[in-house]
């Protein structure tokens, strides 16, 4: 799968901006501030419906404009897709595929799929916990588009029910009054249903991956690691199954119940749940060195292609002013091991950032214009 071109209508710097984009390796150059990432963020908004670098879409629309439009051509083997989103900052964004009536935008969910490598990735290994929890959530969902349904429907849950929670502690708080909490109990098992299929695809996709980033991690750091990945759950118990994930669910909000109250917020559920990086027998967050903390973001990222790709579907291999950050080895062992993907976009301020061995396409960017050279 890659993009064949890709459109901009009032996204980031973009009034507008046309594309055109081969397989193989395509490098946008120019210096920082010009707009060379905006292009690889579209191209990964319309993967996961999100951006890497802000969490809301307002600052995705070009200032003066009430909306953004990122619209590409798609190809898989012999079939080819348009996708076309509209961004509405403050109202419902709109999506089209091949320019038929409107869907909804999550119906666009794996049509384009992305691994995308930046920066930001440090934060995988030492961030908070909700670093780790997107990455995997965006994996899970990237494999089962589906999934996104389940994760609007868990967040829909938890804000209803944060609501009661909070309704309930400031009635405690202010004249001691009583709040009526027969409700609660319907929505532990909304909750507990839906932290019950996300949470089962949480263990099923580290399971899946383990090996994968320990081999990622070795190709990378030939004498490091090795890697290991471990789920520490705010509802800990030995299930796996989903029934069993529920009923286990079940039994730590009850649990936890009488402290919710007290609190007024959700405490038990996937939302408070983390991914443990470890390296060696140590965790990495605290202990690894910066060069061990980005050799372990990149075999993440690694080891989410290669998973991807053994599923079908290759995804688009996107980095992200990566090299910049890279000693010489690493930066040279990373171009060697994605070099052979089907589409391959980078960004970099120079082109000496870029190891030889990415030849492909070449565009100077600059000036709010692409060119390319």
């Amino acid at each position: 799968m890659h993009v064949t071109h890709l459109s901009l209508a009032d996204f980031r710097s973009y009034a507008r901006a046309e594309v055109p984009l081969d397989p193989g390796v395509t490098v946008f150059v120019g210096p920082n501030g010009q707009g060379k990432t905006n292009l690889v963020e579209a191209v990964g908004y319309l993967a996961t419906l999100g951006s890497h670098r802000v969490s809301s879409d307002a600052p995705l629309v070009r200032m003066g404009a009430d909306r953004a439009v990122i619209r590409a051509q798609v190809r898989q083997g012999e079939r080819q897709q348009l996708i076309e989103l509209e961004l509405n900052p403050g109202k419902a964004n709109r999506a089209r595929v091949n320019r038929s009536s409107q869907v909804r935008p999550r119906d666009v969910l794996g049509i384009v799929r992305t691994v995308l490598f930046a920066p930001e990735d440090l934060a995988l290994v030492k961030g908070d916990p909700g670093e780790r929890r997107r990455f995997l959530d965006e994996l899970i969902t990237a494999r089962s588009p589906r999934m996104a349904g389940v994760r609007s429907d868990y967040d829909r849950v938890l804000k209803q029910r944060n609501t009661l929670l909070k309704s309930a502690a400031l009635a405690r708080r202010h004249g001691g009054r009583t709040l009526d909490l027969s409700t609660l109990d319907v929505w532990d098992q909304h909750l507990a249903r839906a932290g019950a299929e996300l949470l089962a695809q949480r263990l099923d996709l580290i399971a899946t991956l383990q090996p994968l980033a320990d081999k990622a991690y070795e190709q990378l750091a030939p004498s490091g690691g090795p890697v290991a990945l471990e789920y520490k759950s705010s509802a800990p118990g030995a299930a796996h199954a989903r029934e069993e994930l529920f009923e286990q669910l079940i039994a730590a909000l009850a649990e936890a119940r009488k402290q919710e109250i007290e609190r007024g917020v959700t405490l038990v559920g996937p939302h408070r749940d983390d991914l443990l990086l470890k390296l060696g027998e140590l965790p990495a967050k605290g202990y690894a060195s910066h060069g061990e903390s980005w050799s372990y973001a990149l075999a993440l990222r690694l080891a989410s292609y290669d998973l991807l790709r053994a599923e079908g579907n290759e995804p688009v291999l996107v980095l992200d002013d990566v090299f910049a950050e890279l000693d010489a080895r690493r930066r040279e062992r990373l171009a060697e091991l994605v070099a052979p993907g089907e589409q391959v976009l980078v960004t970099a301020a120079v082109d000496d950032d870029v190891p030889r061995v990415l030849a492909g396409a070449r565009f100077a960017v600059a000036d709010g214009a692409v060119q390319r050279v």
